[in-house]
């Protein structure tokens, strides 16, 4: 999964953590999500996750010049409108985790970048878990969709 690909990449030595109040360069959490973010840089790509005050990722996104995620069609699942922007989730696998579900998206920024967006859920637990990811805002209200 190139979600995997990312959080590898981000183990490098020129990564550097930063404060999860601050969360970087991440988009705005909502105020009731109950999240903190997770952020770190590398060159000029920025990582972030969105943890629980137990620790565990609800989602997490990839922000760089290049997306790192190529969505396939036939693993279009469901139309979703992240910052006021009409997305298409994807379908992805985790092979040892077959109750789990995974989707993932591309959001276009206004600074040319793109946001690859993904979250894991058990079946019951996929469209509170889309309706969270969704409720992210970026700085800038001006973006284009995958």
């Amino acid at each position: 999964m190139s979600a995997l690909l990312v959080l590898a990449g981000l183990g490098m030595a020129t990564a550097h953590a930063q404060s999860t109040q601050d969360g970087g360069n991440c988009p705005q959490l909502p105020a009731d999500a109950g999240l903190t973010w997770e952020y770190k840089a590398s060159g000029g790509s920025d990582f972030c996750r969105a943890l629980r005050a137990d620790g565990s990722e609800a989602f997490g996104l990839y922000i760089s010049r290049k997306a790192n995620f190529e969505p396939k069609r036939g693993n279009r699942a469901e139309a979703g409108v992240i910052d006021g922007l009409s997305v298409y989730w994807y379908r992805g696998e985790l092979a040892t985790k077959p109750d789990v579900e995974v989707r993932e998206t591309l959001v276009e920024l206004p600074d040319g970048r793109v946001a690859h967006i993904w979250f894991q859920a058990e079946k019951p637990q996929l469209s509170p878990a889309l309706t969270q990811v969704q409720s992210i805002r970026f700085p800038a209200t001006r973006l284009s969709s995958n």
